[in-house]
């Protein structure tokens, strides 16, 4: 039930963007959004009497929660709305689901982890999709629709597998590491908004929708998955229940944004979500292989 409903907010968050943009501009959406999270994950820490945790981290812990608050709210997100600002939702949601590709790759000089034939095949596979959804099927052409999009997208799942990878060494509760992350995040987020925008707040449907993107997109959603982890058996149990995600967000952004989804975006998707299943399915295997005697 967590991981059901998980996957359903996250595959409303797209058109929540693409809705909030239209009042919004990227830095002020992630400011809103930003200090919604912060008062959101503050309260689940609160509910699950968690706080005390906070005071537990020693200056270094703090240092590095802060690091990571720079890329993820910060970088992560302003590259993500931006993206999304310049793109259809059809086509920026399915390229940054490509993260999990990106972190297969980034973990090969970073964890020094080895990648196999059938792996690297996968991979291949991913990033058809993506060329076949960012030249809307034509793909021989390589014109892409918008190459600054197109790069944005691609660039937040670099930013976002970073942050992933930097985070496999910290051993604090997943929760309060968040709340940090946000909390630090924010004074970046309110200086470039200061700078290049304006923090003025207003009283439109922009506000609603980053109050939605905060609450949900930025914390309850994360806080459900790592329930659904927690009470299943086996990871792979809640995990396939991923790939549901983007098709459904599909029919949210036909429905919600407005757009005509097109065959490429289709087609294009399946070849994402095909790569990522049989990249974990090659990574599993490979695992099992290396553990045997």
């Amino acid at each position: 039930m967590f991981a059901a409903v998980t996957v359903l907010l996250w595959s409303t968050v797209a058109s929540a963007f693409k809705l909030s943009l239209r009042y919004l501009d990227p830095l002020q959406l992630l400011l809103y959004a930003n200090v919604v999270s912060v008062l959101t994950l503050f309260l689940v820490l609160v509910a699950q009497k968690r706080l005390y945790l906070l005071r537990r981290y020693s200056g270094a812990a703090l240092v590095r929660a802060a690091a990571l608050g720079f890329l993820n709210p910060f970088l992560y997100y302003v590259v993500l709305f931006k993206a999304y600002d310049l793109l259809p939702a059809q086509e920026a949601q399915p390229l940054n689901y490509t993260w999990a590709i990106t972190l297969a790759i980034l973990s090969i000089p970073l964890l020094k982890q080895k990648i196999g034939l059938k792996e690297f095949g996968a991979i291949l596979i991913s990033y058809t999709g993506v060329v076949v959804i960012s030249t809307h099927g034509e793909v021989l052409s390589l014109r892409f629709g918008n190459t600054t999009g197109v790069l944005l997208a691609l660039g937040s799942t670099v930013i976002w597998a970073l942050y992933w990878i930097f985070n496999t060494k910290d051993t604090n509760d997943p929760v309060a590491a968040l709340f940090l992350n946000f909390v630090f995040g924010l004074p970046f987020v309110l200086a470039a908004t200061a700078l290049f925008s304006n923090v003025s707040v207003p009283f439109n449907e922009g506000l609603l929708g980053a109050a939605y993107v905060g609450v949900f997109e930025m914390g309850i959603a994360f806080v459900l998955w790592l329930n659904a982890l927690k009470l299943s058996s086996t990871t792979a149990k809640v995990g396939t229940l991923i790939f549901f995600s983007p098709f459904l967000s599909l029919i949210f952004i036909h429905f919600l944004v407005g757009e005509d989804i097109r065959g490429s975006t289709i087609v294009g998707l399946v070849f994402i979500v095909a790569g990522n299943v049989l990249q974990q399915l090659a990574g599993k295997n490979r695992n099992r292989r290396e553990r045997q005697p």
